[in-house]
C-alpha cells in the first residue's frame, strides 16, 4: 500500500489593517523623506503595499481589511479599531492581525489593543520612519517582519507587540524615542522581548503585566470613553490649568510631572481636586524611565501613581479604568496590574 503524502499545512491567515501614517505614504521622489505628507500622492492601499512584497505571500495568506484606512486619532477611534480586531480574531479563518499606522501614536494604539482585545492570537502593530518609496525605506521590511511575527506560534499569548527595525517590543513598554531615525522604538530600561531576524522569530521574555485574555476591560460594553487629559509640567506652568480641565468635563487627569512625578505649581489645586473627588488624578513622569511610586514627596491621599507608564499610556489606562470605577484605590490596583 502506497503511503499517503504528508498533509501540506496551509499558510497562516493574517488580516492587514491600515491607519494613516508614513509607511503607506509616497513621496514625490526617493529623497522626499521630510515633506512626503504634502506630496499630493495618495497613500498606498493594502493591496498596493503587498504587490512589491512577494515574500509576504510566501509566509502568509494576507487579507486586506475592509474599512481601511481606519481613524486612530481619538480614544473612541481606538475603541472602534479594538472592536474590529476582537471580532476578526474570533473567526477561525483569521490567525492574527497586523495593524499599520503612523509612528507618532503607534505605542498608544498598541497598548490600547493589548488592554482591550480579548484574544491570545497575535496582534502586531508596525509603522515606518520613511515613506514606502523613499531611499532606504524601512516600510517594506517592517511590514514583512510584522507579518512574520504575526505568523509565529510563539507570538500567541504575548499581548499586542510592536515590530520595527527587526525588534519586537511589548506594547506596554515601548515608546518612540527618535523623530526621524529608524531605530526609534525602544523599551528603554526594560528592553526588547525578541527579534525578527532573517532566519527566524526569536523571543527571550514574556510580558508580565495583565493583557488581552487576562484583561477586565470591555469596550463593547460602553458607547464612549470618559474624557481624560494630560498636563505637562514645566518651569513655567501656570496654576489653574487642572481646574480648567475639570471644569470642561475631565473625569481624569494625568500629570506628566518633573522628576519622580512632581506637579510643580499645580500641586495645590491637584490636592483640592483629589480631596473633593472632582476627578481622578494620576501622577506620572515626563522623564521616560523609572517608576513613579506611591507615597512619594508630592503624593496626596487619593492620588494614583503610574508606575513606569508614560503619561500618554497612563491616560489610556485611566480612561478604561473609569469605565469601571471612579474609586482611586481600585484604579490604583489596575495601574499595579496592567
Amino acid at each position: 500500500m502506497t503511503p499517503s503524502p504528508p498533509a501540506v499545512r496551509a499558510l497562516p491567515r493574517i488580516e492587514l489593517m491600515l491607519c494613516p501614517g508614513t509607511l503607506p505614504s509616497v513621496g514625490k521622489d526617493r529623497m522626499d523623506l521630510l515633506r512626503y505628507r504634502q506630496s499630493g500622492i495618495p497613500r498606498l492601499t493594502g493591496e498596493e503595499l503587498l504587490a512589491p512584497l512577494p515574500e509576504a505571500a510566501a509566509v502568509a495568506q494576507v487579507h486586506v481589511a475592509e474599512g481601511n484606512p481606519w481613524d486612530n486619532g481619538t480614544h473612541d477611534a481606538l475603541r472602534s479599531i479594538a472592536l474590529h480586531v476582537s471580532a476578526r480574531l474570533t473567526s477561525p479563518d483569521i490567525d492574527g492581525v497586523v495593524l499599520v499606522q503612523g509612528t507618532n501614536t503607534l505605542e498608544e494604539t498598541a497598548y490600547f489593543l493589548s488592554l482591550t482585545v480579548r484574544s491570545d492570537k497575535p496582534v502586531v502593530v508596525t509603522g515606518a520612519q520613511r515613506p514606502y518609496n523613499g531611499l532606504s525605506t524601512d516600510g517594506p521590511i517592517n511590514l514583512l517582519d510584522a507579518i512574520r511575527v504575526a505568523c509565529a506560534p510563539e507570538t500567541r499569548g504575548k499581548g499586542a507587540v510592536v515590530v520595527t527595525n527587526g525588534e519586537i517590543n511589548a506594547a506596554r513598554d515601548v515608546t518612540k524615542t527618535n523623530t526621524y531615525h529608524v531605530q526609534t522604538f525602544r523599551s528603554r530600561d526594560l528592553g526588547v522581548i525578541g527579534y525578527a531576524d532573517p532566519d527566524r522569530i526569536e523571543y527571550y521574555r514574556t510580558p508580565h503585566r495583565r493583557h488581552t485574555t487576562g484583561s477586565e476591560f470591555d469596550v463593547a460594553a460602553v458607547a464612549s470613553l470618559p474624557y481624560v487629559d494630560v498636563l505637562y509640567v514645566h518651569t513655567g506652568t501656570r496654576p489653574g490649568l487642572a481646574d480648567v480641565l475639570v471644569e470642561r468635563g475631565a473625569k481624569g487627569l494625568v500629570i506628566a510631572g518633573t522628576g519622580a512625578g512632581a506637579p510643580g505649581s499645580l500641586e495645590p489645586e491637584l490636592r483640592e481636586i483629589v480631596k473633593a473627588r472632582r476627578a481622578v488624578v494620576v501622577q506620572s513622569s515626563r522623564v521616560g524611565e523609572g517608576r513613579v511610586v506611591p507615597h512619594n514627596n508630592w503624593y496626596a491621599g487619593g492620588m494614583v501613581v503610574a508606575d513606569t507608564l508614560s503619561p500618554q499610556k497612563a491616560a489610556l489606562l485611566l480612561a478604561l479604568a473609569l469605565t469601571r470605577t471612579s474609586e482611586p484605590e481600585e484604579i490604583q490596583r489596575m495601574f499595579d496590574e496592567y
